[in-house]
Formats: structure tokens, C-alpha cells, sequence
């Protein structure tokens, strides 16, 4: 690759650039949900360690969290808590020295209207900085027609290029829930609503391509959360096969697609290989680290049983104020993410390969 990027929040050509990195290089970046600084920090914590580019998500249901469940207006509180969310990683991401995406993720028809306020937010931070507040958001349509789907990113793809910002589109079901937003239908190996028809993202292509960049979460089998081995069989070559279709009717280079490996938790590490062989630049990774932070935490209680019952010991009158401190067991949440995101960089091969390094 010959741009240089540098570190922090990336956009636009940046971003673009680093996505190309990636696929030139046969290698995918983990998207993590956060929910907090504490998560927002770890996942930095961890790009850094392994000299790996991230990229960090917020959904409707974490921004709504880090505004405060208390706040009397669900709808601002997500907004704010998104923006919130941004300004933090905007304001550290560059002293990790990796670079960072800023990614919203699953937005269906309901949440459109806070993806709008967001792209309002993110027009004033434009407008300020030269840069957009997110570098891209995540449309998940796949409930509503084939036809209305595509349609409906394309026209937020018009406005979200004007300040260089890209779109991540849902073709297909990926199972499971996800935050509140999801799709219950039968995982069995045989349901086709979990596999994407090349011919659907062709028609996404031919729509979207002249309009800006975007992403692809096309379906392969992929569910949501962790599953029982054998429920779901994962078929990466239908990716081939969609990259393969849009190559030939559209006469582009090989893998044109920006594919985008939902539900990448419990997944076979050999299928994960496979899909980013095809294309895939990203992963989503949240059950995964969910549960890391919370064994941690876990951990830390049962290593400390009276301290979480007591001020003073009741024997001794030993003060426990250092070991119930919350840094303490939230720190124990952090390693304990980051420690799992080392396993995921490892799994999807961007191990020292930031862009940040030109």
C-alpha cells in the first residue's frame, strides 16, 4: 500500500485505503461492540498490543447505555450516547497509534430515524473538522424486500458521501439476535434465508457502486451469539461465489465485494480463514468479548467473597476499600477483553499489520 493513514479515527480515502490493505494482505479486523469506556479502552488496549488496526461499533442498545439508562428520553439518549461514544474514541484512538474505524452497527427500519439524527451529527462534525463523526454506518434492511432494501441504502449512501463517510448493507438473515435487533428463524443447515444469493448483492452492487463505498453483510450461514457445533453450517463459498458473479457482469478487478462476517463468535477458525480468503475485511465480535469481561469480573468476586459483603472485615476489622474499588474489577474487564481480541487478531491474521505503519 503506498497511502500513508495516519493513526486514529479513519474516513474516506483512509479508510478505503486501509480496507484495501486488508484484503490485498488475506487478512480481516475485528469490529467489537462496546458499551462503555471500559470496553471502548480495552478494544483500543488491544489494537495497540498487537499493532493491528480495529474497528469499534456502537449499536442503538450500547449508545443507550453509555448515555445512562436513566435518561428520560430513550431516542436523544441514544443519539447522545452514540455521539458520546465517538467523541471519546476520537479524542484517544490517535495516541494508541493504530488506526480506527468508527462503525454503527444493525440498524433496521425502526432505527433509521437515529441513524438520520447521527447523520446529522456527524454533517456538524464535518463541518468542523473536515472529518465525519462516524467513518460508516450499518443499514440492516434484510427484513423489508429485496428491492426496498437496496433502495433505502442507496439513498443514505447519497447523503453519507457527501461527507466521506462509507455504508455497510445487510443481504440475507444472519440468525440470532443482536442488541435488540434480529430475526428469529429456524437455524437449521437447510433454511436458504441464511444464504445470500450472489445474484441479490450483484443487484446491490450495480446500485451502490456509483454512488460511494460500501460493505457487504452478505449471509453464509453466519448466526448471531455462540452455537451449538453442527446447528448452522457455514458456507463461505458462497461468498466466492457472489464475488465471482459481480467480477464477470461488472468487469472488475478480483474480489470487488467489501464483505462483512457477521455473528464471528463460537465460529470454526478454519471457516474464518476461508471467508476472508474470499473478501471479508471485517468480523463482528461481541458475545465473545461479553463474556471474557464478565468471567473477569466473575473471577475477581469469587476471589474476594467478603469484600463484596463487607466494608470491614467482620473478623478483623481489615478495611476492603481497595478490593471493592470498581477500577479494580473493571481493570480485571479490560485485560480480560483484550487478552480475547489477541485471539481474534490472531484468528483473522492483521497482527502487526496496521496501516498506521504505511
Amino acid at each position: 500500500m503506498t497511502r500513508t493513514v495516519n493513526p486514529g479515527v479513519v474516513s474516506g480515502k483512509d479508510y478505503q485505503a486501509m480496507v484495501a490493505k486488508a484484503k490485498a494482505g488475506k487478512y480481516a479486523l475485528p469490529a467489537v461492540n462496546v458499551v462503555g469506556n471500559n470496553t471502548v479502552n480495552a478494544v483500543l488496549e488491544a489494537a495497540a498490543v498487537a499493532n493491528s488496526d480495529v474497528i469499534v461499533q456502537v449499536s442503538n442498545g450500547g449508545a443507550l447505555f453509555y448515555a445512562g439508562k436513566a435518561y428520560p428520553d430513550s431516542f436523544e439518549a441514544g443519539v447522545l450516547g452514540a455521539v458520546a461514544a465517538a467523541q471519546h474514541v476520537h479524542l484517544l484512538a490517535e495516541r494508541y497509534g493504530v488506526c480506527v474505524v468508527l462503525h454503527t452497527d444493525h440498524a433496521n427500519r425502526k432505527l433509521l430515524p437515529w441513524i438520520d439524527a447521527l447523520l446529522t451529527e456527524g454533517e456538524k462534525w464535518y463541518e468542523k473538522t473536515g472529518k465525519p463523526l462516524y467513518s460508516s454506518h450499518m443499514l440492516d434492511l434484510s427484513e423489508e424486500p429485496l428491492e426496498e432494501n437496496i433502495e433505502t441504502c442507496a439513498q443514505f449512501l447519497e447523503r453519507m458521501a457527501k461527507i466521506n463517510m462509507s455504508i455497510e448493507i445487510e443481504l440475507g438473515v444472519t440468525g440470532g439476535e443482536e442488541d435488540g435487533v434480529g430475526q428469529d428463524v429456524d437455524l437449521s443447515a437447510e433454511n436458504s434465508k441464511l444464504y445470500t444469493q450472489p445474484e441479490d448483492v450483484l443487484m446491490a452492487y450495480q446500485r451502490l457502486n456509483p454512488i460511494g463505498h460500501f460493505s457487504v453483510a452478505a449471509s453464509f450461514g453466519n448466526v448471531h451469539g455462540v452455537y451449538k457445533p453442527g446447528n448452522v453450517k457455514l458456507r463461505p463459498e458462497i461468498l466466492k461465489a457472489s464475488q465471482e458473479v459481480v467480477q464477470a457482469k461488472c468487469n472488475t478487478e478480483n474480489n470487488p465485494l467489501n464483505l462483512v462476517f457477521h455473528g464471528g463468535s463460537g465460529s470454526e477458525k478454519s471457516k474464518i480463514t476461508e471467508a476472508v480468503g474470499y473478501g471479508v475485511f471485517k468480523m463482528n465480535i461481541d458475545t465473545d468479548t461479553q463474556f471474557a469481561f464478565a468471567k473477569a469480573v466473575g473471577a475477581y468476586v469469587e476471589e474476594n467473597p467478603k469484600a463484596f459483603k463487607h466494608q470491614l472485615d467482620p473478623d478483623d476489622g481489615k478495611p476492603y476499600k481497595k478490593v471493592y474499588d470498581p477500577r479494580k474489577f473493571l481493570r480485571a474487564g479490560e485485560q480480560s477483553v483484550s487478552e480475547r481480541l489477541q485471539e481474534a487478531f490472531e484468528d483473522l491474521g492483521s497482527i502487526g499489520t496496521s496501516a498506521a505503519q504505511g
